[in-house]
């Protein structure tokens, strides 16, 4: 499993654990995290869930070795075969001289969104605790969760912008503001927990070795209010979202994300993944920022 779960009085204690791996996104991450926040809400005991990653950092993002070196290997299937096709091998395809489907590779993603949106639907609120580095579909996790508590020297950001992708659950603008979500989106760049605070970004942020006991300290004051009331005001709060549209932006970002994937540029990228790796294939696409060293 790649998600532990566990219950400490009020609290549900749900932990992205792939520690050696930098917690990154798996086929059946967003599965199982969506199973996790299930059992929180059907359990009468819990009153808030505090999501966090085990290791280095909270999450490096999608484990691209899973989806796509392995994917690769499958044997190709032509839609017009009427064969069933695989939405995760669909979605991991990147080769040009193979049929690509986009409502298929949509299909795939698709789930990924509902698996991380577990956390912004789920009827009790959930808080994120951030620290090493929260990047690229890393952040779509944090970003979905209610309040967001980051150490001063973590890392936030998507920079799969700069070439081979889009956020898919596209909630950045709702919880940063559009300027700022501009800001981070046109650059690929990462913001450390201090700035994510003062833009404002975060709940709160605190040195690396204050972190758990901020944290503690939040979610402690949250699990002191009824369960109905908890439920009501997180209700009240997404309904804001809801009515600016973030359903449709979702879909929008969801099949942006496939075409990213499938570009010229995209194409390139992934042949030289291919080639070098994908640690050294990101190396370089980071390298001109002066950035390097982020997953």
């Amino acid at each position: 499993m790649s998600v532990r779960y566990e219950v400490d009085g009020r609290v549900a204690r749900i932990t992205l654990n792939r520690p050696a791996s930098g917690n990154a996104i798996t086929a059946s991450m967003p599965r199982e995290l969506a199973e996790c926040v299930e059992r929180a809400d059907l359990d009468p005991r819990v009153h808030v869930m505090l999501l966090s990653g085990a290791g280095s950092g909270f999450c490096g993002g999608y484990d691209l070795a899973d989806w796509a070196e392995h994917f690769l290997d499958a044997e190709p299937v032509d839609p017009r075969d009427g064969a069933p096709t695989d939405p995760a091998v669909q979605a991991a395809n990147h080769d040009p001289e193979r049929i690509w489907d986009p409502v298929v590779d949509y299909q795939g993603m698709r789930r990924n969104v509902r698996g991380f949106m577990s956390l912004f639907t789920a009827d009790k609120p959930v808080v994120c605790k951030v620290h090493g580095f929260c990047v690229a579909g890393g952040t779509d996790m944090a970003l979905c969760s209610d309040l967001l508590v980051i150490a001063d020297d973590a890392k936030i950001g998507y920079p799969p912008a700069r070439v081979w992708g889009s956020p898919t659950t596209a909630i950045w603008a709702y919880r940063v503001g559009v300027q700022r979500a501009a800001r981070l989106l046109l650059t690929g760049d990462c913001l450390t927990g201090a700035d994510s605070v003062a833009r404002p970004h975060a709940a709160d942020s605190a040195p690396p070795e204050e972190l758990d006991e901020r944290c503690e300290a939040l979610v402690g004051r949250v699990a002191r209010l009824p369960v109905n009331q908890l439920v009501m005001m997180k209700l009240l709060l997404n309904q804001a979202l809801t009515n600016q549209g973030l359903h449709t932006t979702q879909v929008l970002g969801t099949l942006l994300d496939g075409i990213a994937r499938h570009t010229p540029e995209g194409h390139a990228f992934r042949a030289r993944a291919a080639e070098a790796g994908w640690r050294e294939a990101v190396r370089e696409r980071d390298e001109p920022f002066g950035d390097l060293g982020l997953r």
